[in-house]
């Protein structure tokens, strides 16, 4: 571990390689758990108002359960989180012909429909945020169903915290992610 600032990082983001094989996982990650997408509490606020925009974008089974059960739920954890399906999928989640889960909001967001694209939790992932009150852990966060994308990273040479470059910039700031890849030249240098 290491600190930047005021977060506590993880080395296994620097160590790990990774990189999404969506035709090998079938975008399981939206699919398999026994929660929905961790929300910050400024997201919920945005799926509400967002909502009427991509319900367009959304299977009939999704909409259904944002109708009875909201935008976001409180987890059983306490945390915000998205809704879903029967306990399975993300109430957001789309398929495509193949049956490869991908996301109603995402999609909403590239063809314009809205500026946000998706909870900073799933264009984190495979990093974890997790806030305390001092400081703020970044972690690499494993799942078996996630080794096609271990593999697929490993082949192309791609670390993790490169893999999601745009989504630690999202969450941190350029100036973090600077220091990162510092940190990241010294941890490699051999």
């Amino acid at each position: 571990m290491f600190q930047l600032g005021k977060t506590i990082v993880s080395e296994e983001i620097i160590e790990n390689d990774f990189v999404c094989n969506l035709s090998a996982c079938k975008g399981a990650c939206c699919v398999e758990g026994e929660a929905g997408a961790p929300l910050e509490a400024a997201e919920t606020e945005i799926l509400r108002e967002i909502y009427p925009k991509v319900r367009p974008y959304l299977r009939p089974e999704g909409i259904t359960a944002i109708e009875q059960q909201g935008t976001y739920v409180k987890g059983s954890d306490g945390d915000w989180e998205t809704p879903l399906v029967n306990n399975k999928e993300c109430a957001y989640v789309t398929f495509s012909d193949n049956g490869t889960a991908l996301c109603g909001l995402e999609q909403a967001a590239k063809d314009g429909v809205t500026d946000w694209v998706k909870p900073v939790s799933c264009h984190l992932y495979p990093v974890r945020v997790r806030e305390y009150t001092e400081l703020t852990a970044v972690n690499y966060h494993k799942w078996q169903i996630c080794d096609p994308a271990c593999g697929l990273g490993a082949e192309l040479q791609v670390p993790v915290y490169k893999f999601v470059k745009e989504a630690l910039v999202r969450k941190f700031g350029q100036e973090w992610y600077e220091e990162l890849e510092k940190v990241a030249g010294e941890h490699l240098r051999p």
